[in-house]
């Protein structure tokens, strides 16, 4: 990214404004960063572990697959999800609190005795279900935002921090050579008015 500027002492001013501004900023987002390479550190060991246990449910499903055939599947039904926000390292993310459920009325005296289980094991199935996309979405959040964050220290620290250093060197040294000819002139032209002083003395004095 090229840094525009003007070689004047007010461009050199905002030049130096922006730069401190930067060097200020930059360790709070360096913080900010590590921060969220902790966060998804944990958010990826959290959604692994939900990874797990779905597999574990689904497998212990499996095993009972032939007792499942008996059982209806209507009577339990997931209605609702309760959910807050909460913020991690600055980024709002969902959280699971409840799963909300509905379940039809059955005989317990003509229904298999395992169907009180069954309800239990099927409420384990979906609610760690439900949670694994919860921990999925706080994942891609986290993700995203340190990401973002990763870009922007980059933009400060390799790219906007040397620019604007590089920019207010080069006024500087232009300024500096400008004010070093200036002088060097106003020496030629002193220099040259006490010569021509010095020969009309000289005429004065010989006429």
């Amino acid at each position: 990214m090229a840094i525009s500027f003007q070689y004047n002492k007010t461009s050199l001013q905002g030049l130096e404004k922006n730069l401190k501004m930067r060097q200020r900023t930059l360790p709070t987002l360096q913080s900010k960063e590590s921060a969220l390479r902790l966060e998804v550190k944990k958010a990826k060991e959290e959604l692994a572990q939900l990874d797990r246990e779905v597999e574990e449910r689904i497998k212990g499903y499996d095993e009972m697959i032939a007792l499942w055939g008996e059982f209806d599947t209507t009577l339990l039904h997931v209605d609702d999800v309760r959910m807050s926000i909460k913020k991690i390292a600055g980024v709002r993310v969902p959280v699971l609190d409840e799963v909300i459920y509905s379940t039809k009325e059955f005989s317990i005296f003509s229904s298999p005795k395992w169907f009180a289980d069954g309800f239990a094991q099927l409420k384990a199935i979906a609610e760690v279900g439900i949670r694994q996309e919860f921990c999925r979405e706080k994942l891609n959040l986290l993700e995203y935002a340190r990401k973002k964050t990763t870009q922007k220290v980059n933009l400060f620290e390799k790219v906007q921090i040397p620019g604007y250093q590089d920019a207010i060197r080069k006024i500087k040294r232009f300024m500096e050579d400008e004010e070093n000819l200036s002088k060097s002139s106003q020496k030629i032209v002193k220099a040259k008015r006490e010569a021509e002083v010095a020969d009309n003395d000289r005429k004065e004095a010989t006429a």
